[in-house]
């Protein structure tokens, strides 16, 4: 065959093999591909069973995201994905890198999945604001059950190959040669014959849920409980629902009218929009292939507040050493016992043992002066946002650290061209501009001053990257990028205050739009004194928030802000106090 999919033969045993780098992607090429060689195997009677397989890193990594604005072209996915499953032979996926997307769905439409020990499977859809569109939301409630189903389809999140197996999303892994297993069993089951698995004729794992639907919709319910605003987890729930209590051919033609109706939308649209845009942000002009990242094995924080105590957090949980460092002992206590805290509550959130919580941790030191820092491969200033203050930490760093060090700040608003002024190696200074809470938030900013070198540049992007950030690169002006758009929203917040309105409405209707938290309460998780001390230097105003920082309420960290935070609580309550200078 010519094209991306190719045949082999391992004796009686077809094999389909696709290629077509980098990830696999389910083009019209590929789908013709394999709906051919599928046809072909299966009318050939020397053939007694079928591996689907790839070449490269991956296995179908999903759709050609570049084709949802395209007329359909046949065959369309779930059309090949019906005829994969109605082979008169065993037909066996042979699962390695990802199956995501439109590839777990091929995979699911094979009778039988053996995966590489390392592989992840999952359905993403959700996060392109689309729904699984060729059979997912059918099939996996009949193999692996609605509410596990439900968990994987309306998060997202890949499941790793250990995971399948668990929930039997796969049959069996692979520790050494994957196409060898998944040949050898598919010619077990040729051997064996009876009848061949087709999970849209297999509806045993529905019977409890279909015989208690309300219990499965108040599962739902909570499943989606914090993706307000969006349609499609409300669709995902709808298409699982409907495997629950519709035939399989019934079901799958409602998916697609879900799946179709999501693409054509909005919310999809602008959602794929952000995965292009965020391919887009790591192509940087002046970065090429042979600019080289200089190496960061360790690095140092400055300043144990909220946000250097959480970009700490950041550089243990992604296995680097780093030392925060604080010239106030209390301050530098506090630092710890954040990073500790925050460092816990990932441990939890990840499953990980407490050998591994604690080696976490253990990357975590503390320091008392700069000279912490000499041994760094990357310092990240993060204090005040006091010029004069910065200016004085790089100039004492600048004889401090070794040659190749890469100088970053946190500023989140002044120029770095001016804090680059204060060294001799002004090429070394490069912003990294973390979001509150840093060790959450996935965006980084890293800012390029007028003379940063580009292979600190991209050292800064490639380790933002091994933070598990998505590092956009902006250029200097006040505020960069993302806090002149937070500068917009909290200049109408001020004039909604202003007009009357408490920080609970505001925060509620930003809420109720689809918001994870509203504006007043992401102030106080991020600390007013932040932007009143930004505003300082600027010469800007805010008239409600100025005179919340003028009675020393800086948000959680100090009990009270725009609202208050009894005894430590990261909830706030509506607050009398503030509401009546509001109205003052």
């Amino acid at each position: 065959m010519n094209g991306p999919v190719s045949i082999e033969r391992d004796g009686e045993i077809g094999i389909v093999l696709a290629d077509s780098p980098p990830v696999n992607a389910l083009s019209t090429a590929v789908r013709q591909g394999l709906l051919e060689a599928v046809e072909a195997l299966d009318g050939d009677a020397s053939v007694a069973a079928i591996v689907i397989a790839c070449k490269g890193p991956t296995f179908f990594a999903g759709a050609d995201i570049r084709e949802f604005d395209q007329a359909p072209r046949p065959p369309v996915l779930p059309d090949l994905i019906n005829r994969i499953e109605a082979c008169s032979k065993p037909v066996v996926a042979a699962i390695h890198g990802t199956a995501l997307g439109g590839g777990c769905e091929i995979a699911l439409g094979c009778h039988i999945r053996v995966a590489d020990a390392r592989a992840r499977m999952g359905l993403p859809e959700v996060k392109l604001g689309l729904l699984p569109g060729a059979g997912g939301t059918q099939r996996l409630p009949r193999l692996i059950g609605p509410q596990a189903a439900l968990d994987i389809i309306v998060s997202g999140d890949p499941v790793s190959a250990v995971r399948a197996l668990e929930l039997g999303m796969v049959d069996a892994l692979s520790q050494g040669d994957l196409l060898a297993d998944a040949v050898a069993a598919a010619r077990k089951a040729a051997a064996e014959g009876g009848a061949l698995r087709r999970l849209s004729r297999i509806d045993d794992r529905l019977a409890e849920a279909r015989d208690d639907i309300d219990a499965f919709d108040a599962y739902a319910a909570k499943a989606i409980s914090r993706k307000r605003g969006f349609d499609a987890p409300r669709a995902c729930v709808a298409a699982v629902r409907d495997s629950i209590l519709l035939r399989f051919e019934e079901g799958l033609k409602r998916e697609r009218a879900h799946f179709m109706a999501l693409k054509d939308g909005t919310q999809s649209g602008a959602q794929r929009h952000i995965f292009f845009a965020e391919r887009a942000a790591l192509k940087v002009p002046g970065i090429t292939k042979e600019t080289q990242s200089r190496p960061v094995r360790k690095a140092a924080v400055i300043g144990a507040g909220t946000m250097g105590s959480g970009i700490a957090t950041c550089f243990a949980e992604a296995g680097i050493p780093v030392t925060i460092v604080d010239p106030q002992p209390e301050a530098l206590a506090r630092g710890m016992s954040a990073a500790e805290a925050n460092l816990a509550r990932s441990a939890a959130r990840l499953g990980l043992d407490a050998d591994a919580a604690a080696a976490r941790l253990a990357l975590v030191t503390p320091g008392g002066d700069l000279s912490a820092c000499a041994d760094a491969d990357l310092v990240v200033e993060a204090v005040f946002e006091d010029m004069a203050l910065k200016q004085k930490i790089f100039a004492e760093l600048d004889g401090l650290m070794g040659p190749n060090a890469v100088l970053a700040t946190n500023t989140s608003t002044l120029d770095i061209n001016r804090i680059a002024e204060a060294v001799t190696r002004p090429e070394a200074v490069v912003g990294m501009h973390f979001f509150s809470p840093a060790n959450v938030m996935r965006l980084l900013e890293v800012v390029q001053a007028d003379k940063t070198a580009p292979e600190v540049l991209k050292t800064a992007i490639d380790t933002g990257r091994r933070l598990s950030k998505l590092p956009v690169t902006v250029g200097v002006c006040y505020g960069f990028v993302g806090n002149r758009m937070l500068y917009a929203r909290s200049a109408q917040v001020e004039a909604l205050l202003l007009d009357g309105a408490t920080p609970s409405q505001v925060d509620k209707s930003m809420t109720d739009f689809g918001f994870a938290m509203g504006p007043c309460a992401v102030g106080d998780l991020a600390g007013l004194d932040v932007g009143w001390r930004a505003r300082q230097q600027s010469g800007r105003t805010a008239a409600v928030a100025d005179a919340i920082c003028e009675l020393g309420r800086f948000g959680q960290k100090t009990g009270a802000g725009y609202y208050r935070y009894p005894e430590g609580a990261r909830r706030g309550e509506a607050d009398p106090e503030i509401e009546a200078l509001i109205r003052e």
